[in-house]
């Protein structure tokens, strides 16, 4: 080969390895930049990664605070401020949709507290919360809510012009410009079918991805349901202490929230008063009228205190035509000026078909009078009953009464009787109840009068007959208490009916047990045994304390019956003291709708029809229906 065959031959190899160069040049260069987009794409994917996993722990906080039972307002607070710290943006509130006697508007139900809500704050010159936003017929929020579709708005001003139009120009320019927002995304948000309000999102980004609208989206419903749930918990919660004919709180509410204050005022050495108010001539009216005319009464008084109470009193319908007014912070001289306010406004009151109404008004007065709820509401109950006496529609005061409350007669009769082994009590027994009924336990374990009471009675009871159960002494006096009111009985044969209730079975734990849970048909002489434990209770166990022998009277003769076909004495008609009869009715209904041995509890609509078989017969006619009147009103039906 001469030199230039060679030399050929060189620049050809040479040629063959630059080409096999740049072709491995070349395919490195796209190794690298495949590599590039790879890792660019796993960064991205990442990202979105990390963004999904967000999603749903936000999503996954939201679901578990509303399975907590939160207040709504907590809950709405969370999504705001996740949407806020997770997700970027800038600002974000929901709004709510509301209508009163002006028309439609939007107010705030919850928002982001930061430097921009503190500049909106500064602008309105008013909380954010008490602001009223205007809502536009056929302006563009209208339109979100008619479309039921998200909505992206880049034009701040526009929106903050729609809702405040009497907000200046300038104004609107300067926080539109401070507020560094690019979107605002705009969710329509509803519950059950019906329209809410609005999600609202600042957001820096001028057109959102589609990705943070799904996002966005689900959050909204989850929104949707979180307002669901707290508004039909609320619903059930306001069921439960609210009174459906008057929307005043009931008497269990009452009870609860006397308790409550009478503790607050304590340890604030800060007195409350309690008025005590009663619809006058409210069987008058039924009578003359009919239920319905009563019912649009009692509406009309409830009316009357809703109006003309404050926005911390405690307005309750305890039953009947009986109303109850917690004051607190109200001394005696004020409670005074507010009871005349309710009185003159239930006398201004106009009810279709009956016309005028009127009111009798107790009033007693938290620490001033007493430092006892119970006997506090005693007192209201007492000057009420006087206002009545003396004439109606009138407001008297309570006064401070040397004499003993009937709770007070009953917890000394109980520690007596306990002591003295009256009663077949082993002693371990005895010393535990009587430990309960002692004031140091009584504020040890703060429990009011009336709870222990009941509560003794209850574990005496349960001695003879272990089927009773927790609470139906409380039930009984309440009940019998209410058929006295509408039998008319004066405040003081109420006060000797109460402990009556209390002491009339304990004759019972004289019999032996095997007669009372006998469950075949008792003998003549068993029969017996049973019919004297209304004398064994009042002349063995109750004649040696001198403080009830007013009430022995009644125990002897709650079992006689209105034919005179009962015992022990065959009496009949007038003959039994009232008192005593409504102790036998409502007796005999607990009795019915409880489980005995021979047989199970009736239900509470059998138990009402064996009742109205007895008219005339066992029970008074007029006591019947007073008595079926009464069981509607406690709620027990």
């Amino acid at each position: 080969m001469n030199f230039f065959e060679w030399f050929k031959k060189s620049v050809e190899d040479l040629r063959s390895v630059e080409e096999k160069l740049y072709n491995d040049k070349t395919q490195l260069v796209e190794v690298y930049q495949r590599n590039l987009a790879l890792e660019k794409e796993i960064d991205q994917r990442t990202e979105e990664l990390h963004k999904a996993n967000k999603t749903l722990l936000t999503l996954e906080h939201v679901w578990d605070m509303m399975n907590s039972s939160r207040p709504l307002s907590s809950v709405l607070e969370a999504i705001v401020n996740s949407l806020h710290g997770e997700f970027g943006y800038l600002y974000s509130c929901i709004v709510q949709k509301n209508v009163d006697q002006n028309g439609e508007f939007l107010s705030f139900r919850t928002f982001l507290e930061n430097d921009f809500s503190q500049r909106l704050h500064k602008m309105l010159h008013q909380n954010l919360y008490e602001t009223r936003m205007n809502y536009t017929k056929g302006g563009i929020l209208e339109s979100v809510a008619q479309s039921g579709e998200i909505t992206c708005f880049n034009d701040f001003g526009q929106v903050l012009r729609e809702l405040f139009p009497k907000i200046d120009s300038i104004s609107i320019a300067e926080i539109t410009r401070s507020a560094l927002t690019q979107a605002i995304i705009v969710l329509p948000l509803k519950t059950i079918d019906e329209f809410f309000g609005y999600l609202c999102v600042f957001s820096p980004r001028y057109e959102p991805k589609e990705s943070e609208l799904n996002f966005l989206n689900l959050f909204a419903r989850q929104i949707e349901l979180a307002i669901t749930i707290a508004t039909l918990f609320e619903t059930v919660k306001k069921q439960a202490v609210t009174d459906p004919l008057t929307e005043l709180f009931n008497r269990r509410f009452y009870e609860d929230a006397l308790s409550r204050e009478a503790v607050r005022a304590l340890r604030m050495n800060q007195p409350f008063s309690l008025i005590s108010l009663d619809l006058d001539d409210l069987k008058k009216i039924n009578d003359t009228f009919g239920h319905n005319a009563g019912d649009n009464a009692i509406k009309a008084v409830a009316r009357a205190i809703s109006e003309n109470a404050r926005s911390v009193d405690i307005a309750s319908r305890i039953g009947g035509e009986e109303f109850s007014i917690i004051l607190p912070g109200v001394d005696s001289k004020g409670a005074k000026i507010a009871a005349e306010r309710f009185r003159v406004a239930i006398e201004n009151q106009d009810v279709e078909d009956v016309g005028k109404i009127s009111a009798s008004i107790g009033v007693a007065t938290f620490i001033e009078q007493t430092v006892d709820a119970d006997k506090l509401a005693e007192m209201a109950d007492r000057a009420m009953y006087n206002a009545k006496k003396n004439g109606k529609n009138q407001v008297v005061t309570a006064l401070i009464e040397d004499e003993i409350s009937w709770q007070d007669v009953a917890i000394e009769t109980f520690v007596d009787i306990l002591e003295r082994h009256r009663i077949p009590f082993d002693n371990k027994t005895a010393k535990i109840l009587i430990d309960k009924l002692q004031t140091k336990e009584l504020q040890k374990h703060g429990k009011s009068t009336k709870e222990l009471l009941y509560s003794v009675v209850d574990t005496i009871s349960q001695t003879y007959a272990p089927s009773k159960r927790e609470g139906v002494t409380k039930d009984k006096v309440y009940l019998a208490t209410l058929v006295a009111k509408r039998m008319g009985l004066s405040s003081t044969d109420i006060d000797k009916l109460k402990l009556a209730t209390l002491l009339y079975d304990i004759g019972n734990t004289m019999i032996p047990a095997d007669i009372l849970k006998k469950t075949t048909p008792l003998s003549d002489e068993e029969k017996e045994k049973i019919s004297k434990h209304p004398i064994l209770a009042a002349q063995k166990i109750l004649k040696p304390i001198a403080q009830v022998s007013d009430i022995i009277p009644i125990i002897e003769q709650h079992h006689e019956n209105w034919d005179g076909t009962g015992y022990p004495s065959n009496k009949k008609g007038e003959e039994i003291p009232v008192v005593s009869q409504i102790i036998l009715i409502v007796d005999s209904f607990f009795a019915m709708t409880s489980d005995r041995p021979y047989r199970k509890a009736y239900t509470i609509d059998e138990a009402i029809e064996e009742i109205k078989k007895n008219a005339g017969k066992k029970y008074n006619e007029i006591l019947t229906e007073e008595f079926i009147e009464a069981l509607k009103e406690s709620r027990m039906l």
